[in-house]
This record gives C-alpha cells, sequence and structure tokens, in this order.
C-alpha cells in the first residue's frame, strides 16, 4: 500500500489549518468467537484507540479464504487510516476523513483481489467491512457488505448502516417484509463485498455523537441470531463494556451460534459536547423481528 501514502499526504495538508476541536475519550471493547457449528473464525475485529478507530469484518470463501479476506481488511485499512489518523489530529476536515477512508478501503480491495488471483486457494475470497472513525464529536462510518453499526442512544436501539444484500434489496423494492426477510434463510447473500471486483463501492456517512451513545458493530453472526429487541436489552443494561459484548455472544450461541459472532462496542464520553445535527443523516428505527 505504499502508492497510498502521498494520496494520504495530500489530503492530510488540505485539511490542515480547520480549527481544532475536542478529544471526548471513547471506550472500546471488541470481543470474537468461533460460535458452535463453525469450524473456524472467518471474522476479524481490530480497535486502534490512539486513533479512535474500530473495524469488523466478515469474510467468505472456501479452504479458510474468508479469514485471509477478513484479516487483510481490517489490517491493511487499519494500519494506514490510523496512522493518518493519528498523523493528523484534529484538524483535518470530516470531508478529508472520508477520502482517507475511502482511499484506504479502495487500496485494501485491490490488495485483497490481487492475492486471490495470484493463490487458487483464495480464488473468489471477499469480505464485508465496517469502519468507525470517531472525530471530536463526530463519527465517519464506512461499511460495505451486511455486517452491521447499531447506536443506542437515551434508550433507543438504531440501526445506521443499511444492509448491501439480496435480501434488503426485496425489502426495499417491497417484495418482502422485514419479518419474512428473517425467516428466508437467505440473509447470507450480499451484493458488496470487499476483494471481489476491481471497482468497490462503500457507503460512507457522518453522524453527529451525543454523550453517552453506544454503537454496536456486528458480524451477521450476531444480528441473525440476536432480535432487535433482545439486542436493544442487553445494549441498555447496566454494565461495563466487556460484559455487554460478552452477554452479546452468549446469547447468539444459546439461540444456535450457526456462525462466527463477532462485536465491537465504542462508548462516548458521558461528559463529551454533544455534535451538531446534520440534514440527511437520519437513520432509521429497528423494528422488532
Amino acid at each position: 500500500m505504499a502508492g497510498l501514502a502521498p494520496c494520504l499526504g495530500a489530503l492530510f495538508l488540505a485539511g490542515c489549518g480547520m480549527k481544532s476541536t475536542p478529544r471526548p475519550r471513547y471506550d472500546f471493547f471488541a470481543l470474537t468467537d468461533t460460535g458452535r457449528v463453525r469450524a473456524n473464525n472467518e471474522d476479524a475485529v481490530a480497535v486502534h484507540e490512539a486513533a479512535r478507530l474500530g473495524l469488523l469484518a466478515d469474510g467468505m470463501g472456501g479452504y479458510n479464504a474468508g479469514e485471509v479476506a477478513a484479516a487483510m481488511a481490517v489490517n491493511l485499512v487499519g494500519s494506514e487510516l490510523a496512522q493518518w489518523l493519528e498523523d493528523a489530529s484534529d484538524r483535518v476536515s470530516m470531508v478529508a476523513v472520508r477520502q482517507a477512508l475511502l482511499a484506504c478501503v479502495e487500496s485494501a480491495n485491490h490488495a485483497i483481489l490481487a492475492a486471490a488471483l495470484s493463490n487458487p486457494q483464495y480464488l473468489g475470497m471477499g469480505t464485508t467491512l465496517v469502519v468507525a472513525a470517531f472525530r471530536g464529536n463526530r463519527l465517519v462510518l464506512g461499511h460495505i457488505g451486511d455486517s452491521r453499526c447499531y447506536r443506542l442512544r437515551g434508550g433507543e436501539l438504531r440501526q445506521i448502516t443499511r444492509d448491501h444484500s439480496w435480501l434488503q434489496e426485496q425489502i426495499d423494492l417491497g417484495l418482502l417484509t422485514p419479518a419474512q426477510a428473517a425467516v428466508s434463510g437467505l440473509g447470507n447473500l450480499v451484493t458488496r463485498a470487499l476483494g471481489v471486483d476491481d471497482a468497490v463501492h462503500p457507503e460512507i456517512n457522518e453522524f453527529a455523537v451525543e454523550p453517552q451513545d453506544l454503537f454496536i458493530l456486528c458480524s451477521d453472526g450476531l444480528s441473525d441470531m440476536v432480535s432487535d429487541t433482545e439486542l436493544a436489552e442487553l445494549a441498555n443494561l447496566s454494565l461495563a463494556l466487556p460484559e455487554k459484548a460478552e452477554r452479546m455472544v452468549a446469547m447468539a450461541n444459546a439461540h444456535g451460534g450457526r456462525d462466527n459472532i463477532s462485536v465491537l462496542l465504542v462508548q462516548a464520553d458521558p461528559g463529551m459536547e454533544a455534535g451538531s445535527k446534520k440534514p440527511g443523516l437520519v437513520s432509521r428505527l429497528l423494528r422488532p423481528r
């Protein structure tokens, strides 16, 4: 990814001169589990606390290739973006952060695709990816595939990513209801992934962060096994992040654990200044399944 450095350097210089913003604290905790059915874990999770950055990926492909793709995604995007965010401090614009995230994802996509094409065992591998970069009281959130990010605010749980999946397309077209989609058994048919094509189309959005917001990044091993209502109940418990994550994973396993289960929790500083709300960043209320 050496070719990425000049691009990120230009983004840093373009963003400098912005007024420095406060550095509120964010607490991170990540947990991943093989589940009760799979023989190996093809999820990958990474946290870069100094950069206030979290990443989660759910790999796909035979011969453990999904494990390779997921690890490459979180390692390549994480290392490059974390270094850029730390070097850039708080002076860069949010536009520059979004552009840096996109550049890192595109570079990782090319690396994963090249590895798949050069190694027969990796042919066809790919991965979902969720990237959460916290800058002051703002969140830049990028995702591709059906791994998710939820936000708990004031006791209400909302999904702030939209699945890139065949099922979500059927819901959007009015051909399936969310309840029908939940029992269809076709939830793993993603329509976008990292490492499967020359062009990659991550969705990148920006959100205001308010004091005590809790963000939940997860693979479908959690969201497919734990209902929205159950997840909201667990998220609302007055527990430390490690215990919350452990209970989420335990519930997914108790419900069958049919896939690898990964969760990354990020808690906003209760004393931070609330982020200003921008139009067009409205997330949808979860409906019980």
